[in-house]
């Protein structure tokens, strides 16, 4: 399916739209210049256009199999790993001192939205070696640093995360994986861990595991459990793949999309580990890798709506039927055909936006070691990754009806792209969990962090108004409305904010969306239509949603069982 990289569209969000000139101006990312960041994207685009993007559908016709014991990948996978792994994408931000280019997050995730665009199986094996070199970085010993950071880098070897057991999905602390100590430093491993991500692959030199398991004198809960690298073939005193540990694949899950990433039942039977930061505190390690897959994951979601809205646009401009009001036959000039298309992009350049904002925030937190950029990072993880996931189902799912009965037929490509996107809303922390996140541990500050958010957008709504009036005014009442929501919310029982947890986040999307549009707008005239279309059309479902976050948890729970199967 061909794929058009929109490199001067992140150009024009990361200059005019999230301040990327902040990130550039610290000591830290000096390198990333304008010119540097040109030539960047300039490039991963090529690759993904000419490269990636041809691999997509051979991965979903062709899917991986497992043939004894071996995951065999799709066709033409290996070499789109290769191009990957020798162009230097996979340890972009990784530090220099193992061989990673420093580069911001910011352009990194930019980066990334594009290989997903252009095969998102394919992409998702990069993303998790990514989360487990960060994990690394921040917790492993020295050793263990030395000799996995620089072939993770490289691409020689792959990462995975292996959290999620049979009885212990969202609820991570009831695994039942355990590990001992073998009394020479390391440890033996044993469990079972389903929906592994590219569990194994036949290009890798070695697959590097981070598994979480509990020690014997572990607490119960998550308190208690220890984070461990297992790799699948145990390092000699060379640091080379020697011996095959004791791990293997189980089997790979027949999925309804992403059919050329492999997803793994891993078994582990005494496998032989090494503790990755202390016993008994694996949590934190692993939240670590968790958090960057998070916004990753979110930037799925917007790759999987670039993609779709470029296949439904070309669709929608060749197709003839009937005759429009224009006079034109083409579809794309029906109203109805041009609102989906609309709120396609709307959606895509909203979701990208709020990703991008949030890639800066952990570049300026980590630049500048600032709180409060650290906390507008965490404030915007769980939107980024929510509202991404949600929009690449709903925009693939509205690139399916513009494509209309032809949307239904495998062979136009459409339904692959809302098969591939359906999980990303779920894995990485369902949606649901997100938005639990986002008004529990991220407004115990009393909403502190949001407040300053808010307080920015009609700051700059305020400004707009001498140039924009009508759209400015409607975003600055959005985020005053927002505002006093949040007053409300920060006020109120755990489990009434829970019960209104998933409109609130959305209805944050929507305010945000509305501001990255108002300053898109400003900055460009000619995106005045679409900011328009997204601040006059879609940003005022904020009051609805605001409306539902106010029920709390009551209402909910007098829809007993039996008045549900009723």
């Amino acid at each position: 399916m061909p794929y058009r990289a929109p490199v001067s569209e992140f150009r024009f969000v990361l200059d005019q739209v999230v301040g990327m000139d902040q990130v550039a101006a610290t000591e830290l990312f000096a390198e990333a210049t304008p010119e540097t960041v040109e030539a960047i994207l300039s490039e991963a685009g090529k690759l993904c256009e000419t490269v990636l993007a041809p691999l997509n559908r051979a991965g979903d016709l062709t899917p991986a199999k497992l043939e004894n014991g071996v995951v065999r990948t799709s066709p033409g996978f290996a070499e789109g790993y290769r191009a990957i792994t020798e162009g230097g994408w996979v340890g972009m931000a990784a530090s220099p001192e193992h061989g990673g280019m420093g580069l911001p997050m910011s352009l990194t995730t930019a980066v990334n939205e594009m290989i997903g665009s252009a095969c998102l199986s394919l992409q998702l094996n990069p993303l998790m070696t990514q989360g487990q070199i960060e994990a690394l970085e921040h917790h492993a010993s020295d050793a263990i640093k030395e000799l996995y950071i620089p072939k993770l880098i490289s691409g020689e070897w792959c990462g995975t995360m292996n959290l999620t057991e049979a009885g212990a999905g969202s609820d991570v602390g009831a695994l039942r994986t355990k590990a001992e100590r073998n009394g020479d430093g390391t440890y033996a491993v044993t469990g079972q861990k389903i929906f592994i991500t590219w569990g194994d692959n036949d290009f890798a030199g070695n697959i590097c595991h981070l598994v979480l398991a509990r020690l014997p004198d572990g607490a119960p809960g998550t308190r208690g459990i220890s984070l461990f690298m297992v790799p699948k073939f145990i390092p000699d005193e060379s640091g080379n793949p020697g011996k095959r540990n004791s791990l293997g694949v189980v089997s790979l899950e027949h999925k309804l999309g992403l059919h050329g990433s492999p997803t793994a039942v891993m078994q582990y039977d005494g496998a032989t580990g090494w503790l990755i930061g202390e016993e008994h505190k694996g949590m934190a390690a692993m939240f670590t890798m968790m958090n960057n897959a998070r916004l990753g994951v979110g930037m799925q979601g917007v790759a999987i709506a670039e993609a779709a809205f470029q296949h439904a646009l070309t669709y929608a401009t060749d197709r003839k039927q009937g005759k429009t009001p224009l006079g034109a036959t083409a579809i794309v000039d029906h109203a109805d055909v041009r609102r989906m298309l609309g709120q396609m992009k709307a959606e895509t350049f909203a979701a990208r936006a709020i990703a991008l904002a949030c890639a800066v925030a952990i570049d300026m937190g980590r630049a500048t070691g600032s709180a409060d950029w650290q906390a507008r990072a965490a404030l915007l993880t769980p939107i980024a990754k929510a509202y991404g996931t949600d929009m690449g189902n709903e925009v693939a799912y509205l690139g399916v009806q513009v494509h209309g009965g032809m949307g239904f037929i495998e062979e136009t490509g459409a339904a692959q792209f809302s098969r591939d996107a359906r999980v990303t809303s779920i894995y990485e922390g369902t949606n649901g969990i997100q938005a639990m996140d986002l008004v529990g541990r991220k407004m115990m500050d009393g909403g502190a962090a949001a407040y300053r958010l808010l307080q920015e957008i009609e700051d700059h709504a305020s400004e707009a108004r001498a140039t924009l009036p009508d759209l400015a005014g409607d975003v600055w009442a959005a985020a005053e409305a927002l505002r006093e929501a949040t007053e409300w919310l920060v006020a109120q029982e755990a489990n009434d904010r829970n019960a209104g947890a998933v409109p609130y986040l959305r209805a944050f999307a929507r305010v945000l969306g509305g501001h990255y549009h108002l300053k898109a707008a400003l900055a460009d005239a000619s995106r005045q239509p679409l900011a328009a279309f997204a601040i006059k059309r879609l940003m005022p479902e904020h009051s609805a949603l605001i409306a539902q976050m106010r029920e709390g948890a009551a209402g909910l729970y007098a829809l007993t069982p039996e008045a549900l199967a009723s």
